[in-house]
């Protein structure tokens, strides 16, 4: 069923002006943006406008408590120049899912879909001709109702917005497993996307790229033995000719890429556990040398290869190479931009639907 959502649409695009060849990451944004308010226990004015400023009370509560979470996904094009959405109805349910663990309304699935379709649509010429490039877009929800006092909230916006986005990690990474800092404990918000998580990983990343790393590897919040997930990804494993992955246990984020990664590698006859493993276990396969190779898998990443990992002093070497992980990321590639079959029916094409 079509949603009823009111376009209003810029005088004067302004996507004339970019060189997708060179895209500042994060600071470049389309045309428009998709608004929907909640009060009243109700949704309501789905609408798209003209990216701006939004009014903000100083007293609201997402700056003084926390209500916010967001999703990350990405728009490609496929051989014909239609815009293609991957899995949108996962990341509809995983806001959801973050929405009830932060006592945030869920926001209607069908909706969701329905205006990040109408948002592409009306913004596919931002969407980045070359290989490897896409629109990312941020659906987000805050609780913008002005009140100071410690409860839920009871008025809300969700928005979405995009930006023509290239390759995240052009290179191998190096990680740095974390002992001080922790990112979630049993019990706590580390399987939603809730952005308070993000901002307690801010400085333990700063201090790993002091030290030489890109990106932080996230231990267990008791024993800081046990993996979790990496700075902004899931983590992959393939140790003596099977992957392994960290289970989900309530402390990892239920990551959507590596749910497709996990899809893929059985589709190719790997063999795929998804349990606890620590990184004294990481650090004997590799002095075994039967580490093969590892990958972090997310939204923004799509597969960032694995070089080698620090921890108390010591390196852990991965590999040079990552054969399984680049097949992989080739074959995600093409499924998103229709250059193969896809068999596992993740797409959604976008409709030239708009006047």
């Amino acid at each position: 069923m079509k949603q009823n959502i009111v376009i209003t649409k810029v005088v004067q695009s302004k996507v004339e002006g970019i060189d997708f060849n060179n895209i500042p990451l994060g600071t470049t944004f389309t045309d428009h943006m998709f608004i929907c308010d909640y009060n009243n226990g109700t949704w309501e004015n789905p609408r798209i406008e003209p990216l701006g400023l939004i009014p903000t009370h100083p007293a609201a509560m997402a700056l003084h408590y926390g209500q916010a979470i967001f999703e990350g996904m990405k728009a490609t094009v496929d051989g014909e120049g239609n815009p293609m959405l991957f899995r949108a109805d996962k990341n509809a349910a995983r806001l959801n899912a973050s929405a009830d663990r932060m006592g945030m309304p869920d926001f209607p699935e069908e909706l969701f879909v329905e205006g990040l379709k109408q948002l592409v649509d009306l913004e596919r010429n931002w969407i980045p001709p070359t290989d490897g490039s896409s629109l990312y877009l941020r659906p987000f929800m805050y609780a913008d109702e002005p009140f100071i006092g410690m409860r839920a909230a009871t008025h809300f916006k969700f928005i979405i917005m995009a930006s023509p986005a290239g390759l995240f990690f052009s290179k191998r990474i190096k990680l740095w497993a974390e002992k001080q800092y922790i990112r979630a404990a049993n019990g706590g918000t580390g399987e939603a996307k809730a952005a308070g998580n993000y901002a307690a990983a801010i400085r333990p990343t700063e201090l790993a790229k002091a030290k030489g790393y890109d990106q932080v590897l996230w231990l267990d919040a008791v024993e800081h033995k046990y993996i979790q997930e990496v700075g902004t990804m899931n983590i992959f494993f393939k140790i003596n000719g099977e992957f392994i992955t960290p289970k989900r246990d309530g402390s990892i984020l239920d990551g959507i890429t590596r749910l497709s990664v996990i899809s893929v590698l059985k589709d190719k006859g790997f063999n795929v556990i998804e349990r606890a493993i620590t990184i004294d276990e990481i650090e004997e396969a590799s002095q075994k040398g039967i580490l093969e190779e590892a990958f972090g898998t997310g939204t923004a990443v799509g597969i960032a290869y694995i070089q080698e990992i620090g921890v108390d002093g010591k390196t852990i070497y991965v590999s040079n190479e990552s054969p399984v992980g680049l097949e992989v990321n080739n074959t995600l590639n093409a499924i998103k931009t229709g250059k193969v079959e896809d068999k596992f029916g993740w797409m959604i094409k976008v409709e030239n639907q708009l006047v």
